[in-house]
């Protein structure tokens, strides 16, 4: 293997500090591949093993890497409440067929701010009647936040599942104005 090609297969990660807890980021020379929830250690090593077996790369813990600089910027910047949308290379190799598609949608049609039901999103990417394959699409999103399925409701007005809990779903709602700031 060349230099070249290793350099496209090397993985980089680090975990940063947020208001929804721990974010574990990672990355390859396509660009942002994961972000993980409440990267606590066990959730860290697990997250690695998963990336190491799909990427076939063992991931490098790479803070300082330009690979991670610009989305580590641009998380920050989330969440002090100065960015409302993310300009990032994306690498969409951990998903493929339908969920890529809606996640890709979501991405691209779901701006700051709004919210949009499953079925809507459904309809959206001409799968009428798909809601659930929708929910099944966002619980296996692997970049979080940066593709906002926290903006993905129940048409009924229901909040709706989130692989990062409930309450990190309702924090980033509030975050971008569409649900009030907890009292306490």
């Amino acid at each position: 293997m060349d230099s070249h090609a290793q350099y496209e297969q090397q993985v980089v990660w680090t975990v940063v500090d947020s208001d929804i807890g721990p974010l574990l980021l990672a990355a390859t020379a396509a660009g942002l591949v994961n972000v993980v929830f409440h990267a606590t250690d066990a959730v860290r090593d697990k997250a690695l093993d998963r990336l190491a077996s799909r990427l076939g790369a063992q991931p490098a813990e790479a803070p300082d890497s330009p690979l991670l600089t610009e989305a580590i910027r641009q998380l920050r910047s989330y969440f002090a409440g100065d960015r409302r949308d993310f300009r990032l290379p994306l690498d969409w190799s951990l998903i493929s067929g339908f969920n890529r598609q809606v996640l890709r949608e979501l991405a691209s049609g779901v701006p700051f701010g709004t919210v949009v039901g499953y079925g809507d999103l459904a309809d959206r990417v001409g799968q009428p009647g798909a809601a659930q394959a929708v929910g099944a699409a966002m619980g296996s999103n692997p970049l979080p936040v940066v593709v906002p399925c926290h903006r993905v409701v129940e048409s009924d007005g229901g909040i709706g599942g989130f692989g990062g809990g409930l309450e990190t779903k309702r924090q980033l709602l509030a975050l971008e104005g569409v649900l009030p700031e907890p009292l306490f």
